[in-house]
């Protein structure tokens, strides 16, 4: 069975053309639905969403104008294509005014109309398409983004390609930071989908009302601020591949509407009454031990059986320490700051930090010293406290190169870790915090201002 190449209402109050204009586009694979005139028109238009709506102009009660105006206002992405037997000059400009794709005068060639219909859903999908790319404009997704040379990595390389081609679903398991993005859009331009829409949510940054609305999309007035209908992330991504970053994060009325994606792929907008079908591979990730969300009755088990055939598990940066020359090499290169050269022990304080944020922390960390060091040599000295803080616990002797060091921020360092470790031992409470540091509280006060601790 042939996949519709969209959906198309048709409003004509003339029955003979309606079915005529029916049974031609439905020869093309489209799904089509008719419409006798304009308030029933407005009526399919309220409860479902179209790619395209071919309307007459001259119809009783709501004219093509008026059908039109209605159109732009609840799905604004809906292309329509204008016909009447009365054409004039003026009649034309008007609809394009009103936001038309096209005007076409009766009586029409059918390779014409086929021609113009085939144009207007081929817009349209580049549109959307163009509408996914602009949000990743400045990201490459490829895998030659992954870098490292370590075991764990070199595995991953080894699985991607392979898990790539299956149309199963996978689960990226790791830590915040770590590159689960870059992964899920490796398994997607490796697979038979690439070219199709890649869309990446995070689940964990959408409160649960708003999250269901943009994953699944919704109907004008399903709630408070619905002003027009909307298509839902799982329709943008049909034919290609969804990323639900943060899955654990996902509630569980929610989990069970994903369930039913991805058992029959099927789904209704909010406030809808239409089951959408959607062909969507779906990737998901999570910083989180699913299994024992499960336990805890947080995660459906079904759901993450459905979810995890194919888990890939990214290694945390501090168990694979050798790919960290690599990722600097990488980053300074994409920065254009290639002729920046790490120094030796400076290099020895970034391999012994512990990078608990991961690959994009060792990314923003390069970012910022290399932008603001002057020199071509990159010292300890231009390292940021964090780092420099670590100097102490190699072979317990202080690190120094022929430039020196910066002393005060390393004692500024110092200094602001023993303030935040008393207050935790005094349960915040201020007097005591003083007192464990053996500072009066006016000292003790102006050091919380100074570092700016509430």
């Amino acid at each position: 069975m042939k996949r519709s190449k969209g959906r198309i209402l048709i409003v004509e109050d003339e029955r003979s053309m309606r079915e005529v204009l029916k049974m031609l586009l439905e020869g093309e694979d489209y799904d089509v639905i008719t419409a006798s005139d304009g308030l029933d028109g407005k009526e399919y238009i309220e409860k479902d969403i179209f790619d395209l709506v071919i309307s007459d102009i001259k119809m009783p009660g709501l004219d093509g104008f008026g059908l039109l105006k209605v159109i732009k206002e609840i799905s604004p992405d809906t292309l329509v294509i204008m016909v009447t037997a009365f054409g004039t000059n003026e009649s034309a400009i008007e609809a394009m005014k009103l936001g038309a794709y096209d005007y076409i005068n009766k009586p029409f060639n059918i390779d014409e109309i086929r021609i113009i219909v085939n144009k207007a859903i081929e817009k349209k999908r580049l549109s959307e398409q163009i509408k996914v790319l602009r949000e990743k404009l400045e990201t490459e997704y490829a895998l030659e983004n992954i870098i490292g040379q370590s075991p764990g990595m070199q595995e991953l390389f080894r699985l991607l390609p392979k898990i790539a081609q299956s149309n199963s679903n996978v689960l990226i398991l790791g830590e915040s930071g770590s590159g689960k993005e870059l992964v899920a859009n490796a398994v997607h331009n490796l697979s038979p989908r690439k070219g199709k829409n890649f869309v990446a949510v995070n689940c964990a940054a959408f409160p649960e009302g708003l999250l269901e609305s943009e994953i699944f999309g919704f109907m004008k007035g399903a709630f408070t601020g619905a002003m027009q209908n909307k298509q839902g992330l799982f329709e943008l991504a049909d034919n290609g591949s969804i990323f639900l970053d943060e899955i654990g994060e996902m509630p569980l009325n929610l989990q069970v509407k994903l369930l039913r994606v991805l058992e029959n792929g099927t789904f209704r907008r909010l406030g809808g009454t239409t089951d959408i079908k959607v062909d969507v591979r779906i990737i998901s990730a999570t910083n989180k031990d699913l299994k024992e969300e499960v336990k805890a009755g947080k995660f459906r088990e079904d759901l993450y059986y459905r979810l995890n055939v194919f888990p890939v598990k990214i290694p945390p940066l501090r168990e694979r320490k050798e790919d960290i020359p690599l990722l600097i090499d990488h980053f300074l290169r994409k920065l254009s700051c290639s002729q920046k050269k790490i120094s030796p022990d400076a290099m020895k304080l970034l391999l012994d930090y512990e990078w608990k944020g991961n690959v994009r922390e060792l990314e923003n960390t390069i970012e910022r010293i290399a932008l603001l060091t002057e020199e071509n040599e990159i010292t300890v000295r231009d390292l940021p406290a964090e780092v420099t803080g670590y100097i102490s616990k190699i072979e317990g002797v202080p690190v120094f190169e022929d430039k020196g060091v910066n002393l005060d921020l390393i004692i500024e360092d110092i200094e602001k870790k023993y303030i935040l470790k008393a207050l935790e031992k005094a349960n915040g409470v201020k007097t005591e915090a003083a007192k464990l540091l053996n500072l009066s509280f006016r000292s003790f006060r102006h050091r919380l201002k100074k570092y700016g601790i509430t």
